[in-house]
């Protein structure tokens, strides 16, 4: 292994040789506190010049005290940090052009409000490993009266020797980490995923803590808006658990079931949904949400139109459809709100959700309800709503349901086990109020429907329909907001997929339909099977498995987002379904 004095010497020869000489930098490289590695510089790909390299840092020279990361849950938060310090002091040390403009040589994943197990930085008792980019400097020559573009030596040494010692130092020795800001960073994440234990113990599916931030709306410093955004809970409605550091938390706790959640939109309810959707993932201290936490298989369904779907059993909530498809195995290229959406809950069962979301503001109004007042006037419905078949979900199937809305859904009050009411980000139980009123529940137009025989089928993905090639490329995988994934020649909307954390995911959820199809999709295995093999390859032997060549830029999505995604890749197609 070369020493930095090397290093710092074949910068200098590099200086104004031609950029195919930066294949020099391949290798790995002792700086004393830190081991500096460049596996691979493809000059030929697009981004030649931004390999990855990776940083590792010995634990004698880090000295991260054990207790910070002694469980998995402690070590992701631990890693957490450690990786937003380094996201930090890289923005500090950007360098500035003649035009003003910020020139980041160095690049590491930026991590949002949410905390998630990376492939960036890896935390172990031996040492902390790093993965970064960095911006190979060039400059403009002229040899011999022609314009060259050349290796900037000079540069490189600044970047090396200079900002990456910086960042590396103010970023992940622990001398120079405020200890109280990491106990508090850990715990607090502790602290969250003891709630989410409490929850399956007592028989709940949401916990949301009083005087959370639930609003994710900018206006905070708007102090009227700030106390009119934390939650409330009403006295005869709260309970209160104990956690490890931050003590006794008050809050409100859904139950396992039927819960029914009323309030207009501009109430906060919209508000609450959201950071329940979003309580599946654990949060930053500050957020506001650290104590709003969800059980893990909770998906949030939405109507979709215009999205692709693929011979799914919609035929619960169909008998006949307007199209001439067949409910009992839906195809469509552009699905409409109603067929969507019975689609999408189909899908998350299908994938292994055992708790259901729906908001009105998301959803279809003809999926949600209907109107018993008027049904009779109406004749043989073809359609069964939400409204018709949740009672049925609920018992057959020991899902659990929270559905939320003001105009859509009192037919959901006959049926539903808890009828929880927010106003002004006040929560309160309603439960008994509403029993009282004189609606007539909704009846299924077919209720002679197996929904657990529906559940049962299994669908085989064509693995030829997973194809991320362009080309004389292989490989196009990319994502540059939660919103699309770039798979190959399609474009993946999944604007509708609202439980999608970050951008990371996304591009990880790429690798693993490619991984997917090479391993496990031409042995046979159908859908449920294949994300189950996956989670179990994930677990045991992390994001890296997924990529032939060093990156940093994952970071883990759950199964349903996975499926999620296949789902609504336009290419993906099913060869064979069983009963």
């Amino acid at each position: 292994m070369k020493d930095k004095k090397e290093f710092y010497t074949l910068l200098a020869e590099l200086d104004g040789q031609p950029i195919a000489e930066y294949q020099r930098l391949v290798g790995d490289f002792d700086f004393s506190r830190y081991v500096i590695k460049c596996s691979k510089i493809d000059l030929e790909a697009e981004e030649s010049l931004l390999p990855v390299f990776s940083i590792r840092v010995p634990q004698t020279i880090a000295e991260i005290p054990d207790y910070l990361y002694d469980t998995p849950v402690r070590r992701t938060a631990m890693e957490d940090l450690l990786l937003r310090r380094m996201a930090a002091n890289i923005g500090r040390i950007a360098n500035f052009d003649h035009n003003g403009i910020a020139r980041r040589h160095l690049q590491v994943s930026t991590p949002n409000q949410t905390i998630l197990p990376r492939n960036a930085l890896q935390l172990t008792k031996e040492y902390i490993e790093l993965r970064l980019v960095v911006t190979l400097p060039i400059q403009h020559v002229v040899i011999e009266g022609e314009p060259v573009v050349a290796i900037d030596g000079e540069m490189a040494q600044q970047i090396f020797f200079e900002d990456l010692p910086e960042v590396v130092s103010n970023s992940l020795l622990y001398c120079n980490i405020d200890a109280a800001e990491a106990d508090e960073y850990v715990n607090n994440m502790e602290d969250a995923d003891r709630l989410r234990q409490y929850l399956s113990a007592s028989g709940q599916v949401a916990f949301v803590a009083e005087g959370a931030l639930v609003s994710r709306i900018a206006g905070q410093d708007t102090p009227d808006y700030e106390r009119l955004s934390q939650v409330e809970v009403d006295e005869a409605l709260a309970e209160e658990v104990e956690v490890p550091h931050a003590g006794t938390i008050r809050g409100v706790g859904i139950p396992n079931g039927l819960t029914l959640i009323l309030g207009e939109s501009n109430s906060g309810r919209v508000d609450l949904m959201d950071a329940i959707s979003q309580g599946i993932y654990n949060h930053i201290p500050g957020d506001g949400r650290e104590h709003v936490v969800t059980v893990a298989d909770a998906v949030s369904v939405r109507s979709e139109v215009g999205r692709s779907i693929q011979q799914v059993d919609i035929s619960a909530f169909a008998t006949e459809l307007a199209d001439g498809g067949n409910p009992g195995s839906y195809s469509t290229k552009s699905a409409g709100a109603f067929t969507s959406q019975a689609a999408a809950t189909v899908e998350a069962l299908e994938a292994g959700a055992r708790v259901l979301l729906f908001d009105e503001h998301f959803s279809s109004s003809t999926f949600l309800s209907s109107d018993t007042r008027v049904t009779p006037l109406l004749g043989v419905s073809t359609r069964n709503t939400l409204a018709s078949r949740a009672r049925q979900m609920v018992d057959e199937l020991g899902l659990s349901l929270i559905v939320a809305g003001s105009s859509l859904v009192a037919e959901f009050i006959p049926v539903a086990d808890k009828i929880l009411k927010v106003e002004n980000f006040r929560i309160s139980d309603i439960t008994e109020e509403a029993k009282a009123l004189d609606i007539v529940p909704s009846q299924a137009a077919d209720a002679t429907v197996n929904l657990s025989s529906m559940l049962s089928r299994s669908r085989w993905i064509m693995p030829s329909s997973i194809d991320p090639s362009i080309g004389r490329q292989d490989l196009v995988i990319d994502a540059e907001e939660t919103d699309f994934l770039q798979f190959g020649r399609s474009l993946v909307d999944l604007g509708a997929v609202n439980q999608m954390a970050d951008t990371d995911q996304v591009r990880a959820i790429g690798y693993i339909l490619y991984y997917a199809k090479l391993r496990y999709m031409d042995e046979g295995y159908p859908l449920r099977e294949i994300l189950d093999l996956v989670d179990r390859d994930l677990s045991n032997e992390g994001l890296n498995s997924l990529v032939r060549d060093i990156r940093g830029d994952l970071a883990r999505p759950r199964r349903y987002e996975v499926a999620a995604t296949l789902n609504r890749l336009p290419a993906f197609r099913v060869s064979h379904v069983t009963e």
